[in-house]
């Protein structure tokens, strides 16, 4: 079934007319969601069976950059100008579920296959053949995946603190640095699952929420986490129950009108649709269970030194299936990679598309 929607999808009129705009301004106010400050004005496609808002400044090769949870387009406003400005597309969309973009009921139709095909539903709609695809977080799961689903619309992928899946046929590689994370049922992933939960919890106090996981230092400071209980919520990363502490760990260091846009729109959104993420995820082995095993495009992986979930020592052993790869390691950060380090992040990711896509 995906790989005939695949091709509808690639090949019908229909999605070669999907870059039809809406005016912003009145999408923005039927949903109750504003466009993004310090962004450029978003214009909306049809893609894949939903309407996605699709930020974008600049010409030259096309780079997509897909955010993370509990994210948005918004994340990559730093990386927008910057890309730009040296002369490519640079492309950020809402992804499903986000933002000022649709987001389904059924949380099935949130899987791997499903956002990989709306990428390239985006890039029919605008008219792109190839592109360079950079993801944080989930978005770096999803960008992984593009070259080995889809490597014939590939020119390069970027990893931001997500590295790329070790494909099954490979032995585990040994060695590697353990995770500083005790796993129980209070696991974060685990918590997501039931419908309504978390969203309750989350959506109680939705600026206390972005305060706490938006934050540097607390869970997001390498060393300090190894020395607390195993048994803490912290080592448990039981973000549920840190977020309804009075006092959660961690300091908020974005500006307050970047916090003010985060706590608004998902005030208005709530959080079901980024969530429906992590319960379809137990699909990920199936759709990925018969696609290119080598990622033979240009990659880079960023990680950061004081990300605890995805730390840099996840990217072990990717040069047994990725043909050309560089690795990078940004110092003092958390997870937060690109907003908590966007001028280091930018020149790295610049460099590299300058000797790598340019060249």
């Amino acid at each position: 079934m995906r790989s005939t929607r695949r091709k509808f999808m690639k090949h019908s009129a229909i999605a070669g007319l999907g870059s039809s705009l809406f005016p912003a301004s009145l999408f923005a106010q039927s949903n109750s969601v504003r466009p993004a400050p310090l962004m450029p004005e978003p214009n909306f496609i049809e893609s894949n069976g939903i309407n996605m808002a699709v930020y974008e400044k600049g010409e030259g090769p096309a780079v997509v950059f897909c955010h993370g949870w509990p994210e948005l387009a918004f994340s990559w406003r730093s990386q927008i100008d910057a890309v730009a400005a040296a002369g490519y597309h640079a492309i950020a969309p809402d992804q499903r579920g986000f933002g000022l973009t649709d987001g389904p009921e059924d949380p099935m139709q949130y899987d791997i296959g499903i956002f990989c095909d709306d990428l390239l539903g985006l890039m029919d709609a605008k008219g792109i053949d190839k592109a360079v695809f950079v993801g944080h977080d989930w978005g770096g799961a999803v960008v992984w995946a593009m070259p080995r689903l889809h490597p014939d619309r590939c020119l390069g992928v970027i990893g931001l603190n997500t590295s790329a899946a070790r494909p099954p046929n490979l032995p585990a590689v040994e060695g590697s640095e353990p995770s500083l994370i005790i796993q129980t049922p209070r696991y974060y992933f685990a918590t997501f699952q039931q419908p309504g939960y978390a969203e309750e919890i989350l959506a109680a106090d939705v600026r206390k929420t972005f305060d706490f996981i938006l934050s540097r230092g607390g869970i997001w400071d390498k060393e300090n986490f190894a020395q607390l209980p195993e048994d803490s919520d912290e080592r448990r990363m039981d973000l549920l129950a840190m977020v309804q502490r009075d006092d959660p760990p961690g300091d908020p260091f974005m500006s307050d009108e970047v916090m003010e846009y985060f706590t608004e729109t998902y005030a208005a959104t709530g959080f079901t649709g980024g969530l429906n993420w992590y319960r379809a995820a137990g699909r990920i082995g199936t759709i990925m269970a018969n696609a290119e095993s080598r990622i033979e495009v240009p990659s880079l992986y960023i990680g950061a030194e004081n990300d605890v979930i995805l730390p840099p020592s996840s990217a072990d052993g990717m040069e047994d299936f990725i043909t050309d790869l560089e690795k990078y390691t940004v110092m003092d950060s958390g997870h937060w990679t690109q907003q908590e380090k966007p001028e280091e992040v930018n020149r790295v990711i610049v460099d590299w598309l300058n000797r790598k896509v340019r060249a």
